[in-house]
């Protein structure tokens, strides 16, 4: 398997899985592709509940990584990041949650940031005197993922930089009390600036000597393992004999995205939905056919506000730039607090189920796609556990939401940041940082 950036439209500038995921995005700033996918076989798919969860994630990560790890090294890899479970609960008829908050910082970007982690581990294992700084931006759960699954990693340093004031209490617990080789830098704008600074900083010769790389779904080993949540969800429900549709709460649309990858991969899937906050680049789209990114703006399911979606392109592409394909697998609607708020009240008046604010947009999603419709399998993806938006949470809802294990481990510890306010002080930061330890 080889890789192109999807700003080279002639497909000429292949690269390794190794470089893409050292180099995190290309030298033209362009997101990195792989350059075939061939399905699974159907016999693997119809016979999927045989499997488990390990041996299906081998099996669809394989071919992107071809043999560049070994197989030993990749199972072994595959089994260090799935050490949890994702469940499918049922909140009524046709309409089932997975959940993919079990991990160690309960947000569905454990698994791509332990999987990232764990391959940047083995490419550096014979590199003993150089270090790869992971930069990373967050609107929320990314930088508690990342800075959790690359904690004490030999020869990788994290800096996560996230917008100041724009993530929740336990958020910022998460990004900024690890120390060791995580450090956190609190940004003077919103999630979208955090993001430009990262691509600015992979493309500044002054920072080559600084071996950076992405740890954002703009990284292939972080979006592609994303893939498995799919087929495990396909698994557990395989049984009920209906079409599935997936609703997939989105900000930078990495994970939908690995949604459709699993779909050309051979999963059978009906339809994805897009749900997000008011931050409706995307729907827009679909409305218009006109991409029109802008800055995004705050809400109380704040991994969502994003208001240029990188992987966006990536969805596209899957489906041959091609309009009318896309209109028939994906469709996109946008909501907001207002009715995200009176959403989880429902759900839970309904259900007893606790939704957080994502949740509860895909369920909105979801429903909005479904309309009347009993034939098909509805879930929506909940991606963070609703202690993540504590007080969110128990106002909307009137309830006490539990402290996880995983939560009180950081709850307590002092927060350490460094401000910056613009990319200059970012560039600053990463080529004084020594001084600053």
């Amino acid at each position: 398997m080889k890789y192109y950036s999807l700003n080279d439209t002639k497909n000429n500038a292949v690269t390794s899985f190794e470089e893409a995921v050292v180099k995190g995005i290309a030298p033209d700033r362009g997101l990195y592709f792989p350059n075939e996918i061939k399905p699974l076989d159907k016999d693997f798919i119809d016979n999927i509940e045989q499997y488990s969860n390990e041996e299906i994630a081998f099996k669809v990560i394989h071919q992107f990584v071809n043999g560049e790890i070994p197989d030993g090294e990749l199972k072994k890899i595959v089994k260090e990041t799935l050490c949890f479970d994702f469940p499918t609960v049922k909140i009524e008829d046709n309409v089932y949650s997975l959940e993919l908050f079990h991990g160690p910082t309960m947000a569905f970007k454990d698994v791509g940031a332990r999987f990232m982690a764990r391959c940047l581990g083995y490419f550096n294992r014979n590199k003993k005197n150089e270090t790869v700084t992971v930069l990373v931006a967050t609107s929320g759960d990314t930088g508690g993922a990342v800075a959790s699954g690359f904690l004490g990693v030999k020869g990788v340093e994290v800096v996560i930089l996230y917008p100041s004031g724009k993530v929740s209490d336990i958020q910022e617990k998460q990004l900024t009390t690890l120390g060791q080789n995580i450090t956190a830098l609190e940004v003077d704008g919103v999630f979208d600036d955090c993001q430009d600074m990262v691509k600015t900083a992979f493309l500044d010769p002054d920072l080559t000597a600084e071996n950076l790389t992405s740890a954002n779904s703009i990284n292939v080993a972080r979006w592609l393992p994303q893939m498995f949540y799919f087929f495990f969800a396909y698994k557990q429900l395989k049984s009920k004999h209906q079409e599935l549709v997936f609703s997939v709460p989105s900000g930078n649309f990495g994970n939908i995205c690995a949604g459709i990858m699993a779909y050309k991969l051979g999963l059978p899937v009906k339809h994805f939905v897009a749900s997000t906050n008011i931050n409706d680049t995307v729907p827009q789209y679909m409305a218009t056919q006109k991409y029109s990114p802008k800055a995004s703006q705050q809400t109380i399911s704040n991994a969502m506000d994003v208001g240029n979606p990188s992987n966006f392109i990536r969805i596209q592409t899957l489906l041959d730039n091609n309009f009318e394909k896309l209109g028939k697998l994906f469709s996109s609607y946008s909501f907001t607090d207002e009715a995200t708020k009176k959403t989880m009240q429902a759900i839970y008046k309904t259900s007893q189920y606790v939704a957080d604010p994502h949740g509860a947009v895909g369920y909105m999603g979801l429903k909005q796609y479904l309309g009347e419709d009993k034939n098909t399998l509805g879930i929506f993806l909940e991606t963070a556990h609703p202690v993540k938006f504590l007080d969110v949470v128990e106002e909307t809802l009137d309830v006490m939401v539990p402290i996880p294990e995983q939560i009180k481990t950081v709850i307590d510890r002092k927060k350490v940041s460094h401000s910056v306010k613009n990319y200059e002080a970012l560039k600053s930061f990463l080529k004084n940082r020594e001084q600053l330890k």
